[in-house]
């Protein structure tokens, strides 16, 4: 089993996964406002900073592409990062949604992706996967964690978006298909609502079984097992304060090949 450990900085708690062998850390709310600037100096002084403009979609860039990207507010509108160099930190912002950190055992490489329930319909994951793979990684030696994000059972949504993101693993047309196809799965992402038009999704369950499809195994997947919505303790959830915070995602890239 992997393990989920705190650690502390200043004071501060922060996350991390013995899956990934990087510098890396899920950030919790008790660093707001830091900046992945001021973050990386907890990870790794020495690192190149790297972040987004993140927009909800299934956009991958490297830190090259973002030199080339017409900025807004100085930064490339995109949901996921890939390093291409040693010592690169990239960072993800969350506050429901699914901060996704992976390094490649082998490469050194590492990607950070934001997956929220419309970048995960449009199988962000999977993309940052085929861009590791275009870079030379191989599935085998990918070590992925799902941070902190909003638990299934706490997090109610239509049936009609069940269903959106359901046909990202469930090849149908048909809504109630892919949503009866879903509740029959083992381990199901869909839990019951008392309303019958709504579901509770586990969204970070629908990003492992897109993951398990390309032939990642679970053992190469570890999910935290902490709940924005449900630990006010440690996380905004936008859910439940309807304010815009976030907590920050990071993870640095080997100083040298593996």
């Amino acid at each position: 089993m992997h393990t989920w450990y705190w650690c502390n900085w200043e004071g501060l708690p922060y996350l991390r996964c013995s899956i990934l062998d990087w510098d890396h850390g899920f950030f919790t709310q008790q660093f707001w406002p830091r900046s992945p600037q001021d973050l990386t100096l907890v990870l790794q002084p020495e690192a190149s900073v790297y972040r987004l403009k993140q927009v909800h979609g299934n956009t991958v860039l490297t830190p090259q592409e973002i030199a080339k990207s017409t900025l807004e507010d100085g930064l490339a509108s995109a949901d996921g990062l890939i390093s291409e160099q040693p010592l690169q930190a990239i960072w993800v912002a969350s506050a429901d949604c699914t901060p996704v950190l992976i390094g490649d055992v082998k490469t050194g490489q590492v990607a950070a992706v934001h997956a929220g329930w419309r970048g995960t319909a449009k199988k962000i994951v999977p993309q940052a996967i085929a861009r590791l793979q275009s870079q030379g990684s191989q599935l085998d030696d990918l070590r992925v964690a799902m941070g902190p994000a909003i638990a299934g059972e706490v997090y109610q949504v239509s049936v009609d978006v069940a269903a959106e993101i359901g046909a990202s693993i469930i090849p149908h047309n048909e809504e109630q298909k892919i949503v009866q196809a879903l509740h029959q799965l083992p381990n199901s992402p869909l839990l019951a609502d008392p309303n019958p038009e709504k579901v509770r999704l586990d969204v970070r369950r629908i990003n492992a079984l897109q993951l398990e499809s390309l032939g990642i195994s679970g053992e190469q997947i570890a999910i935290a097992p902490y709940c924005t919505f449900q630990t006010p303790e440690h996380f905004f959830s936008y859910r439940r304060e309807q304010e815009k915070k976030v907590q920050w995602s990071g993870i640095v890239s080997a100083k040298t090949s593996q």
